[in-house]
């Protein structure tokens, strides 16, 4: 069985599928769409590929007037329930994505089937053609949204108007301008949904990313109002936590000046591709009394122009009574990703205690 991702999209899967369209929509040819999807350079394409390219085959038996293909994505998604395909599954993100493509010129249409769809699967990379498109009609709706009795209808409002929205168009105006999200997430901050409440979080980390004096007010207001949104306000500025942004360290009381460091060692300071950088350290509160101690590092990759990229990594957080020592042994993997190019030569690694780094060393990575 195949671990790439991508192969969600396979011949069984294609062939369970069109099984369902077959008994909804008119006219539909099994072996024609099946042909259509199963071309010569298919195994070469990427997730993304695969999911328009799926979408560009649904297009040839659907109809051309939007509002009536519109009409039969309830009954598609009503016929994969019943074919057993459940809600969520990643390889069904071809329905959204056929309204960014085909709907876009009629929003009004688009709009609702997006609602419908995404209670399927999500629909958050489709509105933000929309949003680019028809701005403040949208964001009007997404606001609308976050009060939907549906809590993934609600997630749409929250992740959909995220600024920076990953594997996803960017929207430059919130980029510049977040103000007309924060409704939106006021609305949301205490919603019931386990999957809600992270999302407003992650668009908060995006608006932190542009505009920290936002979030910074926003912790301040929304501080110990529950347990819940002082959880989602800490994972909203876990960006700011990263780079160590004075006032937030602040704001949670975080102070690097009686926490010590010693006895760092790379104990692998050549590292072969495929392998892993290890590393151990001691920390100590130097204080009489009790304090929290976020323990982080940083990994400095080389890049191609012999510049670096940081990448800092959590490890803990936790309250350290009086005089407490501990050592702390890691590991960082080495293996090759697709979303990471490794370079060899000499790379560097930092250790940073209550977002101060403390100490800096060098380790080679050696690809062969």
């Amino acid at each position: 069985m195949s671990n790439l991702l991508k192969d969600i999209y396979s011949p069984s899967f294609y062939n369970a599928l069109a099984t369902g369209l077959n008994k909804i929509i008119p006219g539909f040819e099994r072996q024609i769409f099946i042909s259509l999807i199963l071309t010569e350079n298919f195994q070469e394409k990427e997730l993304k590929e695969r999911m328009r390219h799926t979408t560009q085959a649904l297009r040839a038996f659907m109809p051309d007037n939007f509002a009536e293909a519109a009409h039969l994505l309830p009954a598609i998604i009503t016929q994969l329930k019943d074919d057993g395909f459940s809600e969520g599954r990643l390889e069904f993100l071809f329905l959204p994505d056929y309204i960014a493509t085909y709907g876009l010129a009629d929003y009004e249409n688009s709009i609702k089937a997006l609602e419908h769809v995404t209670q399927y699967i999500t629909g958050e990379f489709a509105i933000r053609p929309f949003l680019l498109h028809y701005y403040e009609p949208t964001l009007a709706q997404m606001l609308s949204w976050s009060r939907h009795e549906k809590y993934q209808v609600r997630r749409l409002a929250s992740e959909g108007s995220r600024p920076r929205l990953p594997w996803a168009m960017a929207v430059p105006a919130l980029k510049k301008d977040p103000s007309p999200v924060l409704p939106i997430l006021e609305n949301l901050k205490n919603d019931s949904s386990e999957i809600v409440r992270p999302s407003v979080a992650n668009n908060l980390n995006d608006i932190a990313k542009d505009h920290p004096s936002i979030v910074l007010q926003i912790a301040a207001q929304w501080k110990e109002t529950s347990k819940e949104i002082d959880a989602l306000i800490k994972h909203g500025c876990r960006t700011l936590l990263k780079q160590g942004h004075p006032e937030i360290l602040n704001h949670y009381g975080l102070s690097a000046k009686n926490v010590t460091l010693a006895n760092f060692k790379i104990n692998t300071p050549e590292v072969f591709m495929g392998n892993n950088l290890e590393f151990s350290f001691k920390i100590k509160n130097e204080q009489s009394m009790n304090q929290i101690i976020r323990v982080e590092y940083a990994i400095y990759y080389l890049r191609q122009n012999n510049t670096y990229a940081k990448k800092v990594f959590k490890i803990s957080e936790r309250l350290f009574l009086p005089q407490e020592e501990i050592t702390i042994t890691r590991r960082q993997s080495f293996k090759r990703i697709t979303t990471r190019t490794f370079y060899p030569g000499q790379h560097r690694l930092g250790l940073i205690l209550n977002g101060e780094e403390k100490e800096v060393k060098p380790f080679d990575l050696v690809v062969k």
